[in-house]
C-alpha cells in the first residue's frame, strides 16, 4: 500500500450517472487488474473505495457511479484538482489459470476492474469473451472499448432494449471458456457461481472502512476460514466461497 497525491487530468460522464475519472500520480504499487484505490474526500470520515480501471507508468483511470455523498463530490472535480488516494489496495485477478478462452463476466460498476483483465488476457495471447449485463440501453458503457481490445463482446440487458435480453447467466451457455472471472453485485455473482461449468474468480463489492484489512469490517468465511474482502479479497477463487444464506 502506498499513499500518494494525484492530480486529476480528466473526469467526465460515461453515462447520466457514470463518471470517468483520470489521475496523474505515483502509480507504482499498483501491480494487478482487480486492485482499488481509496480515495480521501474533504468533510467525510471514511476514504472511498474505487475498483481501478486502468493504469500505466504515471496515470490510473477509475470509473464510478454516483450514488452518495462521496461520489457526488467527485463528480463535481475538475482537472487540476488533487486527490489524497491509497494505491496498491487488494488482492488482484490471477491470470496464469485463465487457459487459451477466459470468460469476463461484469455487472453495472463491476464492469471497470475487467477492462484492465482483458487488455492483459489479450496481450498474453489468450481468445477473451466478454459479457457486459445492464439494466438497460442507457446505462451501458465501455462497450466498443472492450471491441477495440479485440475481445468478443455481447451485452446483456435486463429490460431487453439493447443486446441480448435478460441477465450475463443467460448469454453464458454459448460461449465455450476454459475458467471465467466475474466482478459486479452479490446476486449475480451467486448466480455464475452456480452457472459456471468451470472454476473461477469473482470480485466482491463490499463496504469498507479502513481499506486494508486493518478494521476486519469487510470480514467473510470462506473454506479456509475468514478473509478480508479488502485484503484477501476482493478477489476470491470460486472453490473458497461460503455463500450466506
Amino acid at each position: 500500500m502506498k499513499q500518494g497525491f494525484f492530480k486529476i487530468i480528466s473526469n467526465v460522464a460515461l453515462t447520466d450517472s457514470v463518471m470517468k475519472m483520470v489521475m496523474v500520480g505515483d502509480t507504482s504499487a499498483i501491480t494487478a487488474a482487480g486492485q482499488f484505490v481509496n480515495i480521501k474526500l474533504n468533510g467525510l470520515f471514511l476514504r472511498r473505495p474505487i475498483s481501478i480501471c486502468d493504469y500505466d507508468g504515471e496515470t490510473v483511470t477509475i470509473l464510478y457511479k454516483v450514488v452518495g455523498k462521496g461520489t457526488e463530490a467527485m463528480k463535481e472535480m475538475v482537472a487540476g484538482d488533487t486527490l489524497d488516494v491509497l494505491t496498491g489496495l487488494g488482492n488482484g485477478y490471477d491470470r496464469t489459470l485463465s487457459g487459451d478462452r477466459p470468460l469476463l463476466l461484469g455487472g453495472g460498476v463491476g464492469v471497470p476492474p475487467l477492462y484492465r483483465l482483458a487488455k492483459d488476457l489479450i496481450a498474453a495471447g489468450k481468445s477473451v469473451s466478454v459479457i457486459l449485463g445492464f439494466n438497460t440501453k442507457d446505462e451501458i458503457f465501455y462497450e466498443n472499448e472492450f471491441r477495440a481490445l479485440g475481445a468478443d463482446v455481447t451485452v446483456t440487458t435486463v429490460d431487453g432494449s439493447y443486446g441480448k435480453k435478460g441477465f450475463v447467466t443467460d448469454a453464458m451457455a454459448a460461449v465455450d471458456y476454459t475458467y471465467f472471472y466475474t466482478c459486479g453485485p452479490e446476486p449475480m455473482l451467486k448466480a455464475i457461481y452456480r452457472a459456471s461449468k468451470t472454476s473461477g474468480q469473482l470480485s466482491f463489492e463490499e463496504r469498507m472502512g479502513c481499506g486494508f484489512g486493518a478494521c476486519m469490517g469487510c470480514s467473510c468465511k470462506t473454506v479456509t476460514g475468514n478473509k478480508r474482502i479488502c485484503k484477501e479479497g476482493p478477489v476470491l477463487v470460486k472453490e473458497d466461497i461460503i455463500w450466506e444464506k
